[in-house]
Parts: structure tokens; sequence; C-alpha cells
């Protein structure tokens, strides 16, 4: 699958699996706007969804094609972009990242939605930040028409797999390890005094989290003065003041990426465990090496993050996404073809009923067939596309109606809804 419709899909990732958690921390600290609006600025680049996680960095191209060593260039493009900020972060990307073209960046992204290329394997937070990637791609106008039904069914792609592996109830995640681990330490949960430090998305499971482990005595900061509206959405205790909240916590679980706690924050001989959930990094790492307090990072839980253990059928189910995206955009040109040849006969009769008087009923009738009657061919157009005779369908939409497939199908849209 070289290309889509004169374009060609791309993805460059660094992850936990290819670079250090240091690079990653540094990475997520560059403006991901910033960096797509660079990266747009390209005369090849169509469109661009860059993903920054607390595990990974990615950024999915929509690549002109033909681009000689379209990989190589547009990595280059990547560095370049985060080298305005951190050149020599850039530098170790250009060493460790890797890079996926075609249907390979496909089953990537899908794989990515599903969990299957988490830290923790089948975690659920994933999906939704692949989603707010696609959702700021469309705000900051570097979304594409082929980008957005990537990021779309790689949505569909994820749900599918939970289904499949039933990950909706298999208590995985982050949050979820991170605690797992600090349990070894905590003997009674409901006994000890949890401050959460952060109310973004990750602060939410963390609460829920907790209180299924039996926590009782919680209490939250935030620097950007939400503590009092988070407390009183989830019923536990408002902090307003950082330093005066540490002093009495005996559990501190950090999920922000505002600031960083560090060694004056900490009260002199408290005995303390703390948990960061943040990256860029929540925590000053040298918080670890006061007398009595322990640290859980991120580093840590790469340590005692399970193996992947899901079952080949959820890898399945990213192979077949993948085949049929294929297969769809495949089809796509033949199927635009077909609808602006009925668009064209449905405008004409729409004309002549508007000639004599249709109070629009007939139109709107003409208009429902229309639809009925492009869905089968398109149905079978993407079925033969996925079968490799494709060809088939283009020689019959010629002889029988004498249209031809463009080039490039402008308008892949108008495929993906017939």
């Amino acid at each position: 699958m070289p290309g889509y419709h004169g374009r060609v899909l791309f993805c460059l990732t660094a992850n936990h699996g290819n670079a250090g958690f240091d690079l990653l921390d540094r990475v997520s600290r560059i403006p991901a706007a910033e960096a797509s609006r660079r990266l747009a600025g390209h005369e090849f680049v169509r469109g661009v969804v860059v993903l920054s996680t607390c595990n990974r960095f990615e950024a999915y191209l929509d690549l002109d094609d033909p681009l000689a060593a379209p990989d190589a260039v547009a990595a280059e493009a990547v560095a370049a972009a985060l080298a305005v900020d951190a050149p020599a972060d850039a530098e170790q990307l250009r060493a460790n990242a890797d890079t996926h073209l075609g249907e390979s960046a496909v089953r990537h992204l899908f794989a990515v939605a599903a969990g299957l290329e988490s830290m923790v394997v089948g975690e659920e937070e994933i999906a939704g930040q692949v989603q707010r990637a696609a959702q700021d791609a469309r705000r900051e106008g570097t979304m594409t028409g082929e980008l957005d039904r990537l990021f779309q069914q790689a949505a569909r792609t994820s749900r599918a797999v939970r289904g499949v592996a039933d990950q909706s109830r298999a208590d995985r995640g982050v949050a979820r390890l991170a605690l797992d681990l600090a349990s070894s330490r905590v003997a009674d949960w409901s006994r000890v005094r949890v401050l959460l430090v952060g109310t973004g998305r990750y602060a939410a499971t963390t609460i829920a989290s907790l209180r299924g482990r039996g926590a009782e005595q919680l209490s939250v900061y935030s620097a950007t003065g939400r503590a009092a509206v988070f407390a009183a959405k989830y019923g536990v205790r408002a902090e307003a003041d950082l330093a005066a909240a540490l002093a009495e916590a005996d559990v501190v679980v950090t999920c922000t990426t505002r600031y960083t706690v560090t060694v004056e924050h900490i009260p002199a001989g408290r005995r303390l465990l703390v948990v960061d959930l943040g990256l860029p990094r929540n925590v000053d790492p040298a918080v670890g090496a006061l007398p009595g307090v322990e640290l859980i990072d991120l580093e840590l839980l790469a340590l005692h993050a399970p193996l992947p253990e899901l079952a080949g059928s959820a890898h399945a189910v990213v192979g077949d996404a993948a085949a049929v995206f294929a297969a769809d955009a495949a089809a796509a040109p033949a199927i635009v073809a077909l609808r602006r040849h009925v668009d064209a006969l449905l405008e004409a009769e729409i004309a002549r009923a508007r000639g004599r008087g249709d109070d629009g009923t007939v139109e709107a009738a003409l208009r429902h067939f229309a639809g009925v009657l492009m869905h089968g061919p398109s149905e079978r157009a993407r079925s033969l596309a996925a079968a490799g005779r494709l060809d088939d369908f283009v020689a019959g939409l010629e002889a029988v109606h004498g249209a031809t497939p463009a080039p490039e199908a402008e308008s892949a849209g108008e495929a993906s809804t017939a």
C-alpha cells in the first residue's frame, strides 16, 4: 500500500520501547500545536496529527506521493520541527525513533489506540489520548480528510479490540499499575491520608482506583485553582496550600503537567510514599533520595509493567482493520467516480421535477433512491479491493456507465459516506 490517492501516510514514534524516559519527558514539554504548525508549513505535508502522552511522542503526516525517500524526508521534517525548541533532543530522536510508512503506519496507530503498544498493555487511557490528538489537529486546521478517516477508524478498532480482549474489565492502566505497586507498601488504605496533586483526566481514574482499594481520607490540590470544583464533584477535600497538604499526607499521587514537587516542598523527617504519574515529571527525582521518602515514577513502573499478554485475536482485529482501511482507500477513486456519475443524473432529474412544480416531495424521494442505489456498488467496490480485484470493478464501471476514476480522488470523504 504505497499511497492513498497520490499521498502516503507516515508515522514517527518515540516511545517507552525505543527512547529513554528523560528524552520523552523533555519532548513532552514542547507544545504539540506549535510542532504541528511547523510541520504543516512544508509543501509536501498536507496534514499533521501529533500525539504526545506520558509514554510516547508520535507525529502522523499525510504526505504528497511520489516523494523521494518519504520516510527519511518526513523524519527529518519532524526532527527539525522539534529542534527549534530542543536541538539536542531532536538529534536523539533522529537516532532512536522508529518510522512507519503506508499500511505499517495505519497498523501502528490502530495498535497504539487499542493499547497494544502501551507500557501497560491494554491500558484504557490511550484511546482517549489518541482522539484528543485528532481533535487538537482539527482545531489547529492541520487535519486532512485522509487523516480524519484514519483516526476515526482507529477509534472503532480500539473499541473492537476491547470487546474481543475484554479489556474494559481487565483493570489495566498506568494509574492502576502504580497503585498496585504502592499497595505492597500500604498495609491498609483506609488508614492513610492520600493527597492527589492535579485535577486532569488521570485524576478521576486515580480517585476511583484509590476508593476501590479502600482509601477514605482523600484530598486534592491544584495550582490552577480547580481543587474546590474537583473536590465537590468527587467527594474529596480540597487543599489550598501544597506545603501544608504534604505535611499531613502519607501518600501523594501527582498527575499534572504544570509544576514540579521539589525537595523544598517535602517536610523534613516526613515518611512519605510519592507516586508520580506525570510526564513531564511532576516530582524532582531528588525527592526519592530523601530519608523516609519512596518515589514511584514511570521509569520504575516500566520495570514492573506486565509483558504483552493479550490474545492473538486482539492483534488479528488490528490487522483486519488495517486491511479494511487499505481496501477503502484503494476503492475510493472508483466510488467517487460512480457517485459523481449518479449525482449528475440525479441533479438533471431534480431539475425536471422542479420545472413541473415539484413541492420537494419528488426531490426528496429521488435523493433517497440515489443513496440506496449507491450503497450496494460502493460496498462491492470495497469488497473487490480487499480481494485484489478492484480492476474488475473499474472495468465494469467504465463499460456500463462510461465513468473513469480520476488519478486522484480529491473527495475521499465522498467515498466514505457512500
